[in-house]
């Protein structure tokens, strides 16, 4: 669900959106949001921290795609990007990596963070998720810590293209928000305890303007349907990760908080292999 209200105060409803205006929605939303989104949170998420999620698990410590050691080299795809801080971090392991988001403005502050550089370590590409533009077998590892997936009507073809750029052998690694989250208001308090909704109700969330038009959209799937996803787009599931909520993290992120974060998962990371030829 969504984290910020706009200014124009949009419409909260359920209701079917295409692909089409799914992507619309969410290039506008983010590059509208793109300046409060990292004064709010950038601090958290660093300027070169791999973090998978609001709970605050570091790619150093959970090593999902592989050892840091062994990323030396290796080309990496980082989906829905936003200011790249992900890809810095791998960077900074000695990777290659590509960071690419559907978001200009989004964009503009991963150079921002960069000084400015365009020509730095990190590649940075404007593109739709389910258009890669990028050849078959590109790349070594994917990653993507809440992006694009939550916010796609076609998730298979997003995984698909994500299966189609990766080398035989190589892996993709995602984080979304916790299915079960969607049966739940997403409030951080009390109130965000209480059962409010079908967890099967796959309609999509959306934030729509006095003519109908959706300015914000988020698309629900129950983790059977996130691994039936994964297998159709030709991906092995090699995990599926919960992570808990640590002790020394007090911050609130829209819906998630410490007394939620104690008692039910908020995020759900998919550790998926591209085997085969």
């Amino acid at each position: 669900m969504s984290q910020y209200a706009n200014d124009s105060e949009p419409e909260a409803t359920r209701r079917d959106a295409s692909d089409t205006e799914s992507s619309r929605a969410s290039r506008g939303w983010w590059d509208r949001n793109a300046d409060d989104y990292q004064r709010e949170h950038g601090a958290f998420l660093g300027d070169d921290r791999f973090v998978w999620g609001p709970e605050g698990l570091d790619e150093e410590d959970a090593a999902l795609l592989g050892p840091a050691a062994e990323l030396t080299g290796r080309r990496v795809l980082e989906i829905g990007a936003g200011a790249a801080q992900c890809s810095r971090w791998l960077a900074a392991q000695g990777a290659l990596p590509v960071a690419l988001d559907l978001s200009h403005r989004q964009l503009q502050h991963a150079l921002r963070i960069a000084g400015g550089d365009g020509g730095g370590p990190v590649g940075l590409v404007e593109a739709d998720a389910g258009a890669l533009p990028f050849r078959d077998g590109s790349f070594d590892l994917a990653c993507s810590a809440y992006g694009a997936l939550p916010f796609v009507a076609d998730p298979v073809r997003v995984l698909r293209e994500v299966r189609r750029v990766l080398r035989p052998g190589g892996r993709f690694v995602f984080s979304v928000t916790h299915p079960i989250r969607w049966a739940f208001p997403d409030e951080p308090g009390p109130e965000g305890l209480s059962v409010a909704a079908s967890y099967f109700d796959r309609t999509p969330y959306v934030e729509q303007d006095d003519t109908g038009r959706a300015v914000y959209v988020e698309h629900h799937r129950t983790l059977g349907d996130r691994v039936r996803d994964v297998v159709a787009a030709g991906f092995r599931l090699v995990d599926l990760v919960e992570p808990e909520w640590p002790d020394w993290n007090t911050q609130e992120w829209g819906g998630w908080s410490p007394l939620r974060g104690h008692l039910i998962p908020g995020t759900a990371i998919f550790v998926c292999a591209a085997d085969g030829a």
